[in-house]
């Protein structure tokens, strides 16, 4: 897992050709706004954020935000211990972001 800035994690996401943007914030949160092309999976989940995350395809590069920081940190730690290589969390997550947002 790697913690990003800002602009770490774009530079990153934008020349990786195999990337896959996770939103792991709640439904609630999505409504008000999110990064285009993102998928959500909610992480308080618990057991239905594993189930969903084993479907994913382990060879992608997975850019992984939430609100703070921290729960993307959290989804990073979960998705390496089951076996993704290549997990990226946003630090300052989505309150922080300043690239475009999906209304």
């Amino acid at each position: 897992m790697a913690d990003l800035s800002q602009e770490e994690w774009v530079e990153q996401l934008y020349n990786d050709d195999n990337a896959f943007i996770l939103d792991v914030r709640t439904p609630e949160e999505v409504e008000g706004g999110y990064i285009p092309e993102a998928t959500n999976i909610d992480i308080h989940l618990g057991q239905g954020f594993l189930d969903e995350i084993e479907k994913l395809d382990k060879n992608k590069s997975y850019y992984v935000y939430c609100r703070s920081g921290a729960r993307s940190g959290q989804a990073c730690a979960i998705m390496n211990s089951v076996g993704f290589e290549n997990a990226y969390n946003l630090l300052g997550g989505f309150m922080n972001w300043e690239g475009e947002v999906v209304e």
